[in-house]
């Protein structure tokens, strides 16, 4: 162990890289998450025939209009 370095990738350098990499991550699905919530917030619709909705059912979907 005579190969021992502050810089080392096991020491302060890795902690930066990690710490770098976890940063972005967390960045690119906050920004990924913000433009999927634009994109549907403008995406209105309505139901038709809301009786007939069963809770368990395949078809549900087709209950579903979109206004715009």
């Amino acid at each position: 162990m005579e190969n021992r370095h502050i810089f080392a990738l096991d020491g302060i350098t890795g902690m930066l890289i990690a710490v770098v990499l976890l940063l972005s991550i967390v960045v690119t699905f906050t920004i990924m998450g913000i433009g999927i919530q634009q994109a549907n917030a403008e995406n209105f619709y309505e139901l038709q025939d809301e009786k007939q909705i069963k809770m368990f059912d395949a078809g549900n979907a087709a209950h579903r209009v979109n206004v715009n």
